[in-house]
C-alpha cells in the first residue's frame, strides 16, 4: 500500500531508469506525477534493473532513488489496485522484485519525500539509508483499512525500538527524517541524498568485491528470523481485509482526498 493518488493509468516505458558510473549503479523510480508509487509493470521493470546490476560484474554498490523532491517511492499504486491489476509483487523477489530478492550486491537507499508502505519497504531492504530532510517513513495501511503485512513489520522491527515499531504499525503515523535518524532507522540525513549516496557507495565500492558479498551474508544471519508460517498468516488476513467495505472505503476516500467513514464491515 502506499500514498498515490493522481491519475495516471500505467507505467511508462522509463518508469525506471539505470544509470551506471563505474562500480556504482543507480536505480531511479520514475514515476514522479504518482509519487513513484508502483503498478505491476513498474514492479517488472525494477525487478529488471536489480537483475541487470547483479549480474554486471563491473558494479560493486547500488543505489536505489525516487525521481523529483516529493517522494521515494509511495508504494503501491492506488489506483492499479483500483483497476483490479495485481499487486506489484515479483515471484519470490517480494514487493517491486527487490525486497525478498538474496543480493550479492549491497544497495543504498537515497530519500526524498515519503518513503511509505512499500516505498518504506524497498528503503529499509536496502542495506544502507541516506535520507534527505523531508525525507517521511510511515506504514498507513491501517487508514487504509488494511495492514502492513508482508516485509514491512519484520523491517521495522530489525531497524526500530519495539515501542516504536507498535506506534507506528497501529498509528500509521509519519516519522520525520531527524526522528528516523535518532531512532536508528536510517544511516544519516544530508540536504542532498543522491549526492551523499553517491559519497558513501564510493566508500563501499572501494572495499574488496568478495568481501562485501561475504559481509552480506554474514549480517542477514544476525537479522530477526521470520517466523514459519508468517507470510502465509500476513497474506490471509490481507486477503480477509481486501474483501472489507473499511478496505474498500480507505482507498476511496484517500483517492477523493477527504476523511475515511469506517463502518467496521
Amino acid at each position: 500500500m502506499g500514498l498515490s493518488n493522481d491519475r495516471q493509468e500505467s507505467a511508462p516505458e522509463n518508469a525506471v531508469e539505470l544509470e551506471l558510473d563505474g562500480p556504482i549503479a543507480i536505480v531511479t523510480l520514475n514515476r514522479p506525477t504518482v509519487r513513484n508509487s508502483l503498478d505491476l509493470a513498474t514492479a517488472r521493470m525494477l525487478s529488471e534493473a536489480i537483475e541487470r546490476v547483479e549480474s554486471d560484474g563491473s558494479v560493486r554498490v547500488g543505489i536505489i532513488t525516487g525521481a523529483g523532491n516529493v517522494a521515494f517511492s509511495a508504494g503501491a499504486d492506488l489506483r492499479a489496485r483500483e483497476r483490479g491489476e495485481p499487486r506489484a509483487v515479483i515471484g519470490d523477489h517480494g514487493f517491486g522484485g527487490f525486497v525478498r530478492r538474496q543480493r550479492k550486491k549491497p544497495f543504498i537507499a537515497a530519500v526524498n519525500g515519503y518513503a511509505v508502505g512499500g516505498g518504506l519497504e524497498i528503503a529499509m531492504a536496502c542495506e544502507l539509508v541516506v535520507a534527505a530532510p523531508n525525507a517521511t517513513f510511515a506504514l498507513p495501511e491501517p487508514l487504509r483499512g488494511l495492514i502492513a503485512a508482508n516485509d514491512c513489520l519484520p523491517m521495522a522491527l530489525a531497524r526500530l525500538p519495539i515501542a516504536m515499531a507498535w506506534e507506528i504499525a497501529l498509528t500509521g503515523r509519519q516519522l520525520s527524517a531527524a526522528e528516523a535518524l535518532a531512532c536508528g532507522m536510517i544511516n544519516r540525513v544530508e540536504e542532498n541524498a543522491l549526492a551523499a549516496a553517491r559519497k558513501l557507495a564510493a566508500e563501499v565500492a572501494a572495499c574488496a568485491p568478495l568481501a562485501l558479498e561475504a559481509t552480506i551474508e554474514l549480517m542477514r544471519a544476525l537479522k530477526p528470523v521470520v517466523p514459519e508460517g508468517y507470510y502465509a498468516l500476513g497474506d490471509g488476513l490481507q486477503a480477509r481485509l481486501m474483501k472489507t467495505a473499511d478496505a474498500a472505503e480507505g482507498s476511496r476516500s484517500f483517492l477523493e482526498k477527504r476523511a475515511p467513514a469506517w463502518s467496521g464491515s
